[in-house]
């Protein structure tokens, strides 16, 4: 029997996950014509196993003093505020008008949705979702792995044969360029031809 004193005992109920659990509910890409709809929990977790491999890479090939699994962590809550606030297009989002008006929303959503926990649990949520704490490496490697995954998503869409994405491929790709990592070239060479291999190729090991 639980007393009040228990800290295993919750005296209020709190709709932080309840939150999370809708972001599959949130498309992306809402201004433009999908062959495959992606949502936000959707892409939440793809950039996390991509920031997982990109962390993974940075250690064991390039040595550097980074842990995995909180990159991951990171990258898995990464969007975690668009539970709330919705998908922002990027050209929305990234105008001049726009983006001083939002300049300031993602970290106050942050600090609302993290006020809805349990005063216990605060802390370490805090540190995954709050990017302004991030160390510099780990949000680097979020960040690239976001921008991946956009990569990843218009190329698939070009395969559908729809040329709705075909501007935002060489826009995405530009920006890799720009801001290319040994992790991220590892990746391209290692990873990303595959992508592109159909179910049959990918069992054949072609």
């Amino acid at each position: 029997m639980t007393t009040p004193t228990d800290p295993s005992h919750s005296a209020e109920h709190s709709p932080f996950y309840a939150h999370l659990a809708r972001l599959r509910y949130i498309k992306r890409w809402g201004l433009m014509r999908n062959a495959e709809e992606e949502d936000v929990a959707q892409h939440s977790w793809e950039v996390a196993v991509l920031a997982h491999a990109l962390a993974v890479i940075s250690r064991d090939v390039f040595q550097q003093p980074v842990d995995p699994n909180a990159v991951a962590a990171r990258a898995l809550f990464h969007d975690a505020t668009e539970a709330i606030t919705g998908d922002l297009p990027t050209p929305v989002k990234y105008s001049p008008a726009m983006r001083h008006a939002t300049a300031n929303l993602e970290g106050e959503v942050c600090r609302e949705m993290v006020s809805l926990l349990p005063v216990a649990l605060q802390p370490s949520l805090t540190a995954v979702m709050d990017h302004e704490t991030w160390p510099a490496h780990e949000a680097a490697l979020v960040k690239t792995a976001d921008r991946l995954a956009a990569w990843l998503k218009c190329q698939a869409e070009l395969r559908f044969g729809n040329p709705e994405f075909a501007q935002a491929e060489q826009q995405i790709r530009r920006k890799l360029d720009e801001h290319m990592t040994p992790e991220l070239r590892y990746f391209l060479d290692t990873f990303a031809p595959a992508f592109a291999l159909t179910l049959d190729s990918l069992m054949q090991g072609e």
